[in-house]
């Protein structure tokens, strides 16, 4: 069975490739707008289902994901520019906050979801080590302004549960339900 990564996410491509897959990327149409009252946890889920719904094909099984830093019970999205970015990493600094990702799988066998939960703790930040990494560019497109499978590593000091997770895709979860679907690995 064909796979479809329905996302634009280079660090969800590298996940599934660094796991054995084959597979296709297609580009997702989805409003990812917030909905009024609604969960980080039921807004990764549901938007992960948009993504999918968007490419479904009766011939391919489709994956879609979403992901969001939670802190202080707020959801950091990417940063609006370079003075976002620093003073998010200055506001995560010497703290923890949660990552929780979303993802959906649509197929011929129906569509499951679900949510996966990770814990991140950040080691304190001064402003000119956030200001430098910002400078490289690499948080200004990044929930909560930094990559963890990248430079941003430096500044984490502990994951509590998956670190594929905090990069955007929890193939530990996700392996499995593609396997039932006939999706597995290259040999």
């Amino acid at each position: 069975m064909q796979l479809i990564l329905a996302s634009s996410s280079p660090r969800r491509a590298a996940i599934l490739d660094a796991a054995g897959y084959d597979f296709t990327v297609l580009a997702p149409k989805a409003d990812e707008s917030a909905l009024a009252g609604e969960s980080a946890a039921a807004m990764v889920v549901r938007l992960a289902r948009l993504k999918t719904a968007s490419i479904h094909s009766e011939e391919a099984v489709v994956l879609g994901a979403d992901t969001m830093v939670v802190f202080e019970g707020r959801v950091l999205g990417k940063p609006r520019d370079a003075v976002d970015a620093v003073a998010t990493l200055l506001g995560l600094g010497g703290r923890s906050h949660s990552v929780v990702t979303g993802w959906a799988i649509d197929g011929p066998q129906g569509v499951a979801s679900g949510s996966e939960w990770s814990e991140v703790q950040m080691r304190d930040i001064l402003r000119d080590e956030a200001e430098s990494y910002v400078a490289t560019g690499e948080p200004l497109d990044k929930a909560g302004s930094y990559a963890i499978q990248a430079q941003g590593d430096r500044f984490v000091t502990r994951v509590v549960g998956l670190r594929t997770n905090v990069m955007g895709l929890p193939i530990e979860v996700i392996a499995p339900e593609l396997a039932s679907r006939g999706v597995g690995p290259r040999r």
